[in-house]
């Protein structure tokens, strides 16, 4: 019977899975892998840092016209306002085209949709929807049309205007494996993936910027911001910085300067006018640290008009440098933080770190806090620097590391201005101080050290009449009521001692401190 006959004999089961297979198919012919929708993420993100780089470009252009337009009105303001309506139209058009990939990407993942966070960028049907079922590609195709022409008629070069021609052409697209050309539209959105798309409205934002880079350049190029008589060129060596520490690197710009010896430009710093006979700026260095100027040359063109000439620089002024230290006194204490300063002149903070051995080392504000560990061994402070945008050790400083000396006990009482008073015996104290203070406290508070300790415990022997010894256990680092008790029957002129006093510092060593003798008055 053939293959027809074949066919008819084939049971419905047998025509089913062959039904199948074909849909199947077709949905694998229609699946773009993921491979191929991160490539085109990659592809995106490189568009961005490229439309960045054009904006900014364009953006600099544009200013040195404005700039013009407000130094000369007369010849500048006429190629300012041009660049302002291409300004103007370029980011019409730009935003049209971000509204477009907004509406796409919502489409597809709904209205949270994120254009810098595509869920669905395998979706299909978003952009043939918004684009040709909506409308948006041929209103899209329209505009490109008419920018192209409008930009092309600021560039006089024709090899560049065929560029910006070809860049924003919007010609039928050759569909692939067949001779039909489709439609602009169609051919550039339809069944197109949600990640592709986008892609593809940023390469035209890409084409947009560098059209309008163009006509920028082409306005600029045709203001006449040269025209000044010289007579004579010097070689000028201009250095990025009059201050280069050891490591790093001395760079300076070697100028072609040209000047007119019969007409020196008006020079200003500030607002203050130099003299007319010299070009020198001097300024006396009586502070340290990093200082800026700025300030502009006025020269007189041919035609009687002057052009304003920006200029900023700074310089570095550090201290007269010679270090003296007392080599005995390099110690470092165990157990606590020590303040010590880390400094490289000529190099900012920001730009300096450091380590250090046997310990640990941070920073606090504008200074660093080293806390040793080991007592007895040394700990070294390395500082690093990066110069030039290379990281060197500068400085090398060893330090002892000692342990804390024992404090001295006191009672602390509050004068008759409120101001803390600590009393650590060997002259009369007033009884109703003692008894209205509560116990009594530990710490090192000489000219080099404050650190406070805290007091675990303490006896006070007190003599009665007989001379006998009548010794008291504290509570904790307070007063007991014994104690107190025992105060209380003390006379004008009489003594007690407070003994066996136990303290515990920030090192967590326990240590036991002299005794204190008490005059009562």
């Amino acid at each position: 019977m053939g293959a027809n006959g074949n066919v008819a004999r084939m049971s419905p089961r047998q025509k089913m899975i062959n039904l199948m297979y074909i849909v199947l198919t077709a949905m694998l012919a229609l699946n773009v892998s993921s491979d191929v929708l991160n490539g085109f993420s990659l592809v995106e993100d490189g568009l961005k840092r490229t439309n960045g780089n054009f904006s900014d470009r364009n953006a600099a252009l544009y200013a040195q016209l404005e700039d013009f337009a407000k130094q000369n009105p007369q010849k500048g303001k006429v190629w300012y306002d041009k660049a302002t309506d291409v300004r103007k139209k370029t980011m019409a058009l730009s935003h049209y085209i971000d509204s477009l990939k907004v509406e796409i990407v919502k489409d597809a993942d709904g209205s949270d949709g994120d254009v810098n966070n595509i869920q669905n960028k395998d979706n299909l049907e978003a952009s043939s929807k918004v684009m040709i079922r909506f409308g948006n590609g041929e209103l899209l195709q329209k505009r490109l049309n008419a920018y192209s022409s409008y930009i092309a008629s600021f560039v006089p070069d024709t090899s560049k205007q065929a560029a910006i021609k070809k860049a924003l052409a919007t010609n039928p697209v050759e569909q692939p494996g067949t001779m039909i050309r489709a439609p602009w539209p169609v051919g550039m959105f339809e069944n197109m993936p949600v990640v592709a798309s986008v892609t593809l409205l940023s390469k035209l934002q890409n084409d947009l910027f560098f059209a309008e880079g163009e006509a920028l350049a082409s306005l600029l190029n045709n203001v006449d911001a040269s025209d000044v008589r010289v007579n004579q060129l010097d070689a000028l060596v201009l250095p990025n910085s009059r201050l280069v520490m050891r490591g790093g690197k001395y760079t300076a710009d070697i100028v072609l300067a040209a000047v007119d010896t019969t007409q020196r430009p008006a020079i200003f710093i500030g607002d203050r006018q130099l003299k007319a006979d010299t070009r020198t700026y001097e300024v006396s260095a009586d502070r340290t640290g990093t200082f800026t100027y700025s300030g502009y040359l006025e020269v007189v063109r041919g035609d009687g008009t002057t052009s304003r000439h920006p200029f900023t620089s700074d310089y570095t002024v550090i201290e007269p440098m010679a270090t003296v230290s007392a080599t005995m006194m390099n110690v470092l204490y165990a157990g606590i933080d020590n303040p010590i300063s880390i400094s490289v002149p000529g190099v900012a903070q920001n730009a300096v770190s450091a380590t250090m051995s046997n310990g640990q080392l941070s920073r606090s504000g504008n200074g660093w806090v080293a806390r040793p560990q080991k007592v007895g061994d040394e700990c070294v402070v390395s500082v690093t620097a990066t110069i030039d945008g290379r990281a060197q050790t500068v400085a090398k400083t060893s330090f002892r590391v000692r342990k804390l000396p024992d404090p001295t006990a006191y009672i602390a009482y509050k004068d008759s201005k409120g101001n803390e008073v600590r009393y650590k015996g060997s002259r009369p104290l007033a009884k109703s101080v003692l008894l209205t203070a509560p116990g009594i406290g530990a710490a090192i508070d000489d000219d080099l050290l404050n650190v406070q300790y805290k007091v675990l415990e303490f006896e006070t022997i007190v003599f009665d009449s007989m001379g006998n010894a009548i010794p008291e256990k504290s509570n904790g680092a307070n007063f007991s009521e014994r104690q107190k008790t025992s105060f209380r029957r003390l006379s004008r002129g009489k003594r007690f001692f407070i003994t066996r006093v136990k303290a515990q510092g920030p090192d967590g060593i326990v240590r036991d401190l002299s005794p204190m003798e008490v005059i009562v008055n």
